[in-house]
């Protein structure tokens, strides 16, 4: 049998903490960033702000958080992945906490704007770790189980943060939020393994390279934009569906933050399963991310057009399975062939593309959805599955 189809040997010790400590890592990165959308009525109501001027919440931290991507990754290459995890992760902490303190709409733009420089640097740092600590047969099955934390925080967020902020007020809910960023961090800083051998011995091909060679490698960008399809969509939904929920079909937050764990649930099965695929067929991204996106964007449309909540529900939990099997196949071929030494700034350059995203959606769905309807909003979106599955052509 080939390798890709040969059974593989089960993580070692040092792999299996690398993921449980990145997961858990990105799982409150995530809780941390969701908190925010899955309580944008709430904090609409108080500010008096309207859907655009929510969607700015959401899109100024992606602004700061595309910024520092590329500046983020520079800094992982030069002073390591675990020093700026560590820094990340008390860095967010800390915007997280003073999100609870905003008495204005303009304050709240400021802390958020920093909130996302602080976790702009996180993601290549994390990339950049699995990457030190994995073998190349390994490394997307490990990406994959670590990422999947990004959906199953999408699946936590909308069922705990409603609850807790009627129970001690959204300004508390975020305090909180940040206590377990900090408890997060002590683990990374105590328990991260070391390098292996790979990533000590830089490869004679790759070493010297400057970073400003890798921005000028072509097919990063192409990546880069597929982030950006996978992303819109991810982005644009998880950004508006309990808003869609709560305000057109009149159900409260915490009964929208259920029925979004459904779609949220599908994400992480589809990012698990996307990761075994792209091992599987040894990083050839095209035989997952054409026909997965050729189902998410007709999935989106019908979602639109859904007369029925459970229909809506359930088109739109297919187009985000079907988009989520995409996410580590359009890492796989930069994570599979760049040098360990150069994957912080590589990877950057693609995670790029999807904040850009996440910057530019949010408030162009909500500006849509004033002046037009939720439903074209979201139809809109069909546009995300189809940049991505034509640039993986």
């Amino acid at each position: 049998r080939s390798p890709a189809t040969a059974a593989k040997p089960a993580m070692s010790a040092p792999v299996r903490t690398t993921v449980a400590l990145l997961f858990a890592a990105w799982f409150i990165d995530y809780v941390d960033r969701i908190a925010l959308a899955v309580i944008l009525p709430t904090i609409g109501d108080e500010f008096n702000l309207d859907r655009g001027q929510q969607g700015l919440l959401v899109s100024v931290f992606f602004l700061s958080y595309a910024a520092c991507q590329i500046p983020g990754g520079m800094l992982a290459d030069r002073f390591g992945a675990k020093r700026v995890t560590c820094w990340a992760l008390l860095a967010w902490s800390l915007f997280t906490a003073l999100t609870g303190l905003a008495w204005s709409f303009t304050a709240l733009l400021l802390v958020r704007f920093a909130f996302g420089a602080a976790e702009g640097v996180f993601p290549s740092a994390s990339m950049k770790a699995v990457v030190e600590r994995t073998s190349v047969a390994e490394r997307m099955g490990a990406q994959g189980l670590i990422m999947s934390s990004n959906s199953l925080a999408s699946v936590a967020a909308p069922l705990a943060v409603p609850p807790l902020a009627a129970v001690v007020g959204w300004r508390w809910a975020f305090v909180l939020a940040a206590g377990l960023g900090v408890l997060v961090y002590v683990a990374v800083r105590l328990r991260l393994p070391p390098p292996g051998e790979r990533a000590k011995n830089a490869t004679p091909a790759a070493s010297g390279v400057p970073p400003r060679e890798v921005l000028r490698i072509g097919v990063l960008w192409r990546f880069s934009l597929m982030l950006f399809g996978y992303a819109a969509l991810m982005w644009g939904l998880s950004t508006w569906i309990p808003s869609y929920l709560n305000s057109e079909r009149g159900l409260s937050l915490t009964s929208a933050g259920v029925l979004v764990a459904v779609p949220s649930l599908a994400a992480a099965l589809g990012t698990l399963l996307g990761g075994r695929l792209s091992d599987r067929f040894e990083g050839h991204h095209r035989k997952v991310i054409v026909p997965a996106m050729s189902v998410a964007a007709p999935a989106l449309c019908l979602m639109a057009l859904s007369p029925s909540l459970a229909g809506s529900i359930a088109c739109g939990t297919i187009a985000v399975f079907a988009a989520s099997l995409c996410y580590m196949p359009i890492f796989a071929v930069p994570l599979r062939s760049l040098a360990p030494e150069l994957v912080g700034v590589g990877s950057a350059v693609i995670v790029f593309g999807g904040q850009v995203a996440g910057m530019v959606v949010p408030p162009v769905l909500g500006a849509l959805a004033d002046a037009v309807s939720f439903e074209v909003a979201f139809a809109v979106l069909a546009l995300g599955p189809a940049i991505a599955a034509v640039l993986a052509l």
